[in-house]
């Protein structure tokens, strides 16, 4: 393939083939993309060095998870930093088989893989390649945030070698099917993991309003889904006159108890990550990006932008390990924030939004919901939910969630709610008809919902009146959504254009085996989607 670069992980990409010039629309050069695949031909390297019979290390697992969340989109951008992932990551490789750097005769057994094979293999195989590929960096994010909060899974740890190995080096296509779907399985204990990471650390989130409203003063935006990053800025910041404002996926944060005691996690600012370069011009406060989704900082706000863990941008200022988060502490109290309050809005004039209906807050009111269903009073539940982008066609998930009936309940999670969260749909008998789950790694929670009402009106999930409409836009998603098919949920809604990885062949599968499909219109979309065996 000779381009400058080859990229179609996300859905922004060019024309819904790939990205193959100087830079990609994330903003990525061509450099830095040929970085990243140079780090995953290394991780692949790596994982020919574990011996699959036995369990994954700690320090080996932390290599493999960190460096496959480095390349997940809009992480990271610092050519530096992806070189100084490769060599630790050929240096954990070194340490695991150090004969073979020393080798006379060599075999070829850790060798790294080149990408161009996999980018120029047949479109089924690239097609399967991908999936698993973008999957299991999905998956590494929340691998990685489980670890943070001390949690980890073998079976997850061994699965991320075992993927790698099939990406570089298997060719059937039956295997390679069959290692898609797995990454489903082994995500759905991933997301599971970091359920109880999140809950075991921070408490079981709880209903809570959050105001859109940012007090004048010093402060600082957070974004991202790092809570432990967030718990650490707040214990850093109390008492030094500093409030902490929520951005994007870090919304679901003022839900969980331990981070509620800290008064001084005032609100929520701004909307979804595609619009931060508007919404952060000139903001008089520091950025602190915990994970994805950094997009390249304007002139304007540069100045103040900070990144930790993974996310990297050239020329920011870079928190390490030490979680010293003086620098952000300086430039809040030196920018000052605003000099009057700010009543800020939603994409729909709302001024207010609430989050926090994750799986033990909804399955309390258990009774409540079956009753309702039962009497008709609920005639449907639609899961809108997933990314947002920038790309035009996203309002259709605004227009779905207007026209849904009023005897429906919307169930979201991830940024795509930013799109529709500050509307007030009202109540079905005491129940909000908007219930926010959480962030994008909470789609557990929407499934241990599904599954908890289908066992109470014993049924399958594919017969409730219950349908997936979903956005999406990086690899996070992916992995969401190659559970849905692992769990054989079928018929769900996917925009807003299909992802450019999917083959004619691969895609036909999904459709055959899967009712899998494009979004059309919200008024056709509703009238196709509402049925269900629950009577």
């Amino acid at each position: 393939m000779d381009k400058n670069m080859f990229c179609f992980q996300c859905e922004q990409t060019i024309g819904c083939s790939g990205c193959t010039g100087n830079s990609g629309v994330c903003g990525k050069t061509a450099d830095t993309a040929k970085l990243q695949d140079e780090l995953t031909g290394a991780l692949i390297g790596l994982a020919r060095a574990v011996d699959s019979t036995t369990a994954v290390s700690k320090k080996t697992s932390q290599v493999i998870i960190e460096g496959l969340f480095t390349t997940v989109t809009n992480v990271n951008f610092d050519n530096a930093s992806i070189e100084s992932m490769i060599q630790k990551v050929r240096a954990e490789k070194e340490r695991l088989a150090p004969d073979c750097s020393k080798c006379q005769s060599p075999c070829g057994k850790t060798d790294e893989y080149d990408m161009q094979q996999l980018w120029n293999a047949d479109e089924d195989t690239r097609s399967l390649k991908s999936l698993i590929l973008f999957g299991i960096r999905g998956m590494a994010a929340y691998a990685y945030h489980a670890a943070v909060l001390g949690h980890e899974d073998d079976e997850v740890n061994l699965f991320f070698c075992e993927a790698l190995f099939k990406i570089g080096y298997e060719e059937n296509t039956e295997t390679l099917l069959s290692t898609v779907l797995k990454v489903g399985e082994i995500n759905l204990k991933c997301m599971a993991l970091l359920d109880k990471a999140n809950t075991e650390t921070y408490g079981t989130p709880e209903p809570t309003e959050v105001t859109l409203t940012v007090e004048k003063g010093p402060f600082i935006v957070v974004t991202g889904h790092d809570l432990k990053d967030l718990q650490l800025l707040l214990e850093q910041t109390s008492g030094k006159g500093i409030n902490i404002y929520t951005h994007g996926e870090m919304l679901p944060a003022h839900a969980y108890p331990f981070l509620k005691k800290f008064p001084h996690l005032k609100g929520n600012f701004g909307t979804a990550w595609q619009n931060q370069q508007k919404e952060f011009d000139h903001l008089p406060a520091p950025i602190l990006y915990t994970t994805n989704c950094l997009m390249p900082p304007k002139n304007s706000y540069a100045d103040r932008v900070f990144t930790t863990e993974v996310v990297a941008f050239p020329g920011t200022v870079h928190i390490d390990e030490k979680k010293d988060f003086t620098p952000v502490i300086e430039k809040a109290l030196e920018l000052g924030g605003y000099k009057e309050d700010q009543i800020l809005t939603g994409i729909n004039g709302g001024t207010k939004v609430t989050t926090g209906f994750g799986h033990a807050a909804i399955l309390s009111q258990a009774d409540t919901v079956i009753k309702a269903v039962k009497s008709g009073d609920i005639s449907h539940f639609f899961l809108v939910a997933g990314c947002d982008g920038a790309k035009p066609g996203r309002n259709y998930y605004t227009e779905f969630v207007k026209q849904a009936p009023s005897d429906s309940v919307i169930l979201t999670l991830a940024c795509g709610k930013f799109r529709f969260n500050d509307l007030d749909l009202g109540e079905i008998g005491g129940l909000p008809r908007l219930m926010d789950i959480g962030q994008c790694n909470d789609a557990y929670g929407a499934i241990q919902v599904a599954v908890a009402l289908a066992d109470a009106f014993e049924c399958s999930v594919n017969e409730l009146p219950l349908s997936f409409v979903l956005s999406w836009y990086e690899q996070k998603a992916v992995c969401i959504l190659l559970t849905l098919l692992h769990l054989g949920i079928k018929n769900i809604r996917l925009g807003p254009s299909l992802p450019a990885f999917l083959s004619p062949n691969i895609l036909n599968f999904l459709v055959e085996n899967y009712g899998i499909g494009p979004i059309t219109t919200p008024e056709e979309d509703i009238k196709t989607l509402q049925s269900g065996c629950v009577q």
